[in-house]
């Protein structure tokens, strides 16, 4: 039986994929069905796994470490920013999958997700659900907390696909 990440990591890796034309008689076609609709086949985690203060960093396979050190050290010119403070787990994926349809066309945009300080055992259920989401979310090809400087645990810089 074939897991729902074998699944997903098999759709990611033939989603830019173009038809090779082995006649050589046209062009292929490229397409831009990837991201015409905000993403919306997401699922909700029911409790929290991640503390406010530990460092997250995710990257899909062939994502340069050159990526994750600029946004490690925040070395990133612009990035829109998303601020998720007093949302439920609902709302949060509502607002994420706006955001990043709208930013489709930016390399790098932040979300501020907080660190759950008044969640209970320090453990924060919206930065627990982020990292699940961005995880899920098919344009996103690598993410990683912030420093300090722009909201450390708090917040995550994340790389967008480019929307060819």
């Amino acid at each position: 039986m074939i897991s729902e990440n074998d699944k997903s990591l098999f759709r990611n890796s033939i989603d830019d994929q173009l038809p090779v034309d082995k006649d050589g008689d046209q062009e292929p076609k490229a397409t831009n069905t990837h991201f015409d609709q905000p993403f919306e086949s997401y699922s909700y985690l029911s409790e929290a796994n991640i503390s406010g203060s530990e460092i997250v960093s995710y990257a899909k396979d062939g994502v340069s470490p050159k990526i994750i050190k600029k946004m490690k050290r925040g070395n990133i010119d612009h990035a829109p920013s998303l601020d998720l403070h007093g949302q439920t787990v609902q709302e949060a994926c509502q607002s994420l999958s706006q955001f990043i349809h709208y930013h489709r066309d930016e390399r790098f945009i932040q979300i501020i997700h907080g660190k759950g300080y008044h969640s209970s055992q320090g453990l924060s259920i919206i930065k627990s659900q982020v990292v699940h989401y961005l995880k899920q979310h098919p344009q996103i090809l690598a993410f990683c907390s912030c420093p300090q400087k722009d909201g450390g645990t708090g917040a995550v810089f994340a790389c967008l696909k480019a929307d060819v």
